[in-house]
């Protein structure tokens, strides 16, 4: 699976976004796809994830009511619609796509990641 964020960049305090992310390759058997963020300084932390199947939707509380996060299977693009931006928005993103299956071990997931997009959020 490949992952190609897009839709980064610099915005005022207040202001809105928009990122994409493009998968390709062996999608089929994603499991789930989710936007994760890593500030300078700190651990990469998840923002929001949308499963495949009944399309269940989880947040960072950070983010709730802020941003949105949506998918268009028939393009194998997810969407981060950001509104009302704060300067602690600031990190950069990434896409992530999960393939869960099982092994010898038990339930496995196997992590994918895209190269990430910064966004800048100004005061």
């Amino acid at each position: 699976v490949q992952l190609v964020e897009s839709g980064g960049g610099l915005v005022q305090a207040g202001g809105s976004l928009r990122l994409s992310c493009a998968a390709s390759g062996n999608t089929f058997t994603i499991s789930a796809m989710g936007w994760y963020r890593q500030a300078p300084g700190k651990q990469r932390e998840l923002v929001a994830r949308i499963t495949s199947g009944e399309g269940s939707i989880e947040y960072a509380d950070s983010v709730k009511g802020r941003f949105t996060i949506s998918r268009d299977n028939a393009k194998n693009t997810m969407y981060l619609q950001m509104n009302s931006l704060k300067p602690e928005d600031t990190a950069v993103y990434y896409c992530n796509a999960e393939k869960a299956w099982v092994g010898v071990a038990g339930h496995m997931i196997d992590n994918y990641w895209g190269q990430g997009t910064q966004v800048t959020v100004s005061s």
